[in-house]
């Protein structure tokens, strides 16, 4: 059985949300380094051993950039030349063997299973993770119909890339 999609495009407003949330998810433990140096730069200075604000202040600047700067990696992936084929409009023709990404009738290409690093099931859409930034949504909605979308969810069980 092949699960065929409606026409769609990734939303760049979307690709950076998700992309960000996903990796802040995976890399949260970076920002336990200037939580440490806050906590640690406010004990010495209540203690009286070392009276002075900079220490928390430039902790929590740094807490920030870290953050912008990965906000920006990814806001600026979105809007360069070369990865603009990412958000044009595709159809999907899924089965067991392989993922066919077609943008019209006669062009398109065919992404193998094995590309895929996992799989996820939100409460509006499915996510295939291919690497860091670089997943496949698919809303609910560009499923045909409901049986289609049943049929991409048990072959995504199947790849053990979603839990049974």
């Amino acid at each position: 059985m092949i699960v065929k999609t409606k026409k769609f495009a990734l939303d760049k407003k979307d690709y950076v949300s998700i992309a960000f949330k996903r990796h802040m998810r995976k890399d949260w433990k970076w920002l336990l380094i200037p939580a440490a140096v806050v906590i640690l730069g406010l004990v010495l200075h209540f203690t009286g051993s070392y009276k002075n604000w900079w220490i928390p202040v430039v902790a929590v600047v740094g807490g920030g950039l870290y953050v912008l700067f990965w906000y920006a990696q990814f806001y600026a992936a979105s809007q360069m030349e070369q990865n603009k084929q990412m958000f044009d409009k595709f159809m999907y023709e899924i089965d067991s063997r392989q993922i066919l990404v077609k943008l019209n009738q006669k062009e398109g290409g065919i992404m193998k299973w094995e590309s895929i690093q996992s799989a996820e099931k939100n409460e509006d859409s499915y996510l295939l993770i291919i690497g860091k930034g670089q997943f496949l949504r698919f809303p609910f909605n560009v499923f045909n119909s409901e049986h289609d979308m049943k049929l991409f969810e048990s072959i995504l069980k199947r790849k053990e890339l979603l839990p049974a």
